[in-house]
């Protein structure tokens, strides 16, 4: 699963449709100017911006100096390479709907058919149809073509098929590759690492030695000018169906019999079957949905969801999730997994606590008598690291024991630059690896196990709890947990 140098990939034409927008700018150009610095595309791979916007191509890149190059750290940034890179891109004007547009496409890929294409639809949703029956009719998928599509894929299970009919009249399943940029990042990759390139946990990752599981995605911000989008989305569908749900499956999924990548996806979509469904009253007992209010952080006050721009005064939208769940399966019957994640919250962070029974019987005294058990801390962000809490006996001390951390910061082992996730992903992409993507009956046991609690809280007279920006949400979140009594890991 290393990335590949750029001699082991194949020469390479990259149609990034939505070049215009936030996603291609802040992210993708970005990502792919970090590969050609590292010498990891191939001197004959060419990069074509597509959007509506009426531009030429030197308008485009001053377009990219201005919005995509910010986005390079300044002591990452090298001038030399940077023109280098410039000068793989093409920009065309191309409105999706239209099919006369797509001449121009054709033409510009014309002679090289041979090489991997790869078409990377960062656009709304609702013109995937279009720009899939655009490239269909005009004869530009060819066998080594591959259709990269964004998250939220669908609002449901039922627009998620949708999509993926659409997808599948165009291209054939092995070709289409969904994206969610969490699985990009270097520690949730090594949480398949961690779990099966050492002896050491897997006799620990069960339910005889596991008390519970938190994973929480928490963000500090607000919703900064989305409020037409999120209103229309939520933090059930933005962040649960996807991230929370991945970083999930990849915890408590069965060992895969080789790291092909169908090997991997078989024993995720086995853990998404043995989600124990939340239907109507179990769904409200087993999960709790908030709103932020105004607050005050260190900088100043913060507005409320509802006093955002585009958002209705009325909106009963959830800008905070907490879920109870359970997996039904030998290895975690019993275990509850808590899920978390909300809007302006206290902090920007993105964690995952293992929680370790308690020693069955205790020969020693401690300083806090285990109130906290062995602990496994992995972090995402805003720093990606990972932490063993184990108790040891200080230097001059009697018997007694302290919690003390083994710590791994992947900035401090390795000395290197920390990746943006869709670096890995995107060479992925064009390598042909799907390892890190999602696949179609994975997308949709997601979404059968999702709907089923919004449909609960559609029908349910409660509207969401209230929370204070800058908290860890509502107070309701933590009596959830607390019925196992455990508590949130930022409230030991």
């Amino acid at each position: 699963m290393n990335l590949q140098s750029a001699d082991e990939l194949q020469p390479f034409d990259f149609v990034l449709f939505g070049a215009t927008g936030d996603l291609a700018m802040r992210k993708l150009l970005p990502a792919l100017y970090f590969r050609h610095c590292e010498g990891q595309l191939p001197e004959h791979g060419r990069i074509f911006g597509v959007a509506r916007s009426d531009l030429g191509t030197e308008e485009f890149l001053q377009r990219m100096e201005q919005e995509a190059r910010p986005h390079i750290n300044e002591k990452e940034f090298q001038e030399d390479h940077w023109r280098m890179f410039l000068s793989r891109i093409t920009y065309l004007k191309l409105d999706a709907t239209q099919k006369n547009d797509y001449r121009a496409l054709a033409a510009e890929l014309s002679g090289h058919e041979s090489r991997v294409r790869v078409f990377y639809l960062s656009t709304a949703p609702a013109i995937f149809t279009a720009i899939c029956e655009g490239l269909k009719d005009s004869g530009l998928i060819t066998p080594a073509s591959r259709v990269a599509v964004e998250k939220p894929l669908g609002r449901d299970w039922e627009t998620a098929e949708q999509i993926n009919d659409q997808l599948a009249n165009a291209f054939k399943e092995s070709q289409i590759y969904r994206i969610d940029h969490y699985l990009g990042k270097e520690t949730v990759q090594n949480l398949l690492a961690l779990r099966f390139g050492n002896v050491l946990f897997e006799p620990l990752w069960r339910r005889e030695r596991i008390k519970d599981v938190q994973i929480t995605i928490a963000e500090n911000l607000g919703v900064e000018g989305r409020g037409k989008f999120y209103d229309q989305t939520g933090a059930l569908r933005d962040m649960v169906q996807n991230h929370l749900l991945q970083l999930l499956v990849i915890l408590a999924m069965e060992p895969p019999v080789s790291s092909n990548p169908d090997a991997v996806r078989d024993e995720k979509i086995k853990v998404l079957r043995a989600l124990k469904p939340l239907v109507g009253r179990d769904a409200l007992e087993n999960t709790v949905r908030g709103q932020y209010k105004a607050g005050v952080y260190s900088d100043g006050k913060v507005p409320g969801y509802l006093e955002n721009e585009d958002v209705p005064d009325d909106s009963l939208t959830e800008t905070f999730v907490a879920i109870r769940a359970e997996i039904g399966s030998w290895r975690w019957e019993g275990v509850p997994f808590y899920l978390r994640t909300g809007k302006r919250m206290v902090d920007k962070v993105t964690e995952i606590v293992i929680n370790f029974r308690q020693v069955p019987h205790s020969i020693f005294d401690t300083v806090d008598g285990f109130s906290t058990p062995n602990q496994l801390i992995i972090r995402l962000q805003p720093e990606e690291s990972i932490r063993l809490r184990i108790y040891v006996k200080a230097w001059g001390d009697d018997m007694n024991l302290h919690p003390v951390f083994l710590d791994l910061d992947f900035n401090d082992v390795f000395k290197k630059r920390q990746l943006i996730a869709y670096e890995r992903l995107l060479l992925d992409l064009i390598r042909g690896n799907p390892t890190l993507f999602m696949r179609r009956d994975e997308v949709a046991a997601a979404w059968e196990w999702i709907d089923p609690i919004r449909q609960a809280w559609q029908q349910s007279p409660q509207p969401p709890k209230g929370y204070t920006a800058g908290s860890w949400g509502p107070t309701a979140s933590n009596a959830l947990i607390s019925r196992d009594n455990l508590s949130w890991h930022d409230e030991d």
